[in-house]
């Protein structure tokens, strides 16, 4: 049985989820209490507060959280292709292919989010959009939350991209993505999960 076999069997098993969400019930040994916190820098898309913690043991410790408001993206498939943008990210210097995707504006209903980043960086207007899974790409010093949406009966628009903002729109079938996510040539977290939602859905499918 492959990966998008075995996902699409768990998917359904509400039993394997209470499993899960024991393990996540809270643990005093494990716990770090919260003792104070202090913004120490802010930019025009995040913060970074420096955090004091008590650890299990009585013992205490810095923690460095980026403060984050989240965002959404979008899978959008057609024959068999998945949308993705090609861009290149100073971050780690190379171009990706990324799902479409931008942060949420203050306030902002992330299903409106979600279609207006679509809308933007692709042309693509989505008159159903669907919640998929949800995703938490840097856990560890981040609680940047993204939202992964799946957009059907979708029709073609004109792009409108942010100032500053380079992007070209391509369609790479499924089973290619799945090959260059096994050889580690696709590497952003939410455009794999994006992609591995849009196999197992195709699976189903079948």
């Amino acid at each position: 049985m492959n990966l998008i076999e075995r996902m699409h069997d768990a998917s359904s098993d509400k039993a394997a989820v209470e499993r899960i969400e024991k393990l996540l019930t809270d643990d005093p040994s494990l716990v770090e209490k919260l003792c104070g916190s202090s913004r120490v820098w802010q930019g025009k898309i995040f913060g970074v507060d420096q955090i004091e913690v008590e650890l299990p043991d009585g013992t205490h410790a810095s923690r460095e959280v980026m403060r984050h408001r989240g965002g959404c993206c979008v899978v959008v498939v057609r024959n068999e292709k998945i949308c993705l943008v090609r861009q290149w990210r100073v971050a780690v210097d190379r171009m990706t292919l990324e799902l479409p995707a931008g942060k949420l504006d203050p306030d902002e209903d992330p299903v409106l989010c979600a279609q207006r980043e679509l809308r933007e960086e692709t042309g693509l207007i989505a008159r159903r959009i669907e919640p998929v899974i949800l995703s938490r790409g840097v856990i560890g010093c981040s609680d940047e939350l993204t939202r992964i949406f799946r957009a059907y009966d979708v029709v073609e628009g004109e792009a409108h991209l942010d100032d500053e903002e380079f992007v070209d729109v391509v369609w790479v079938s499924i089973a290619d993505a799945l090959a260059a996510i096994h050889a580690g040539v696709i590497q952003d977290s939410k455009t794999i999960l994006g992609i591995l939602s849009a196999a197992l859905e195709a699976e189903r499918s079948k």
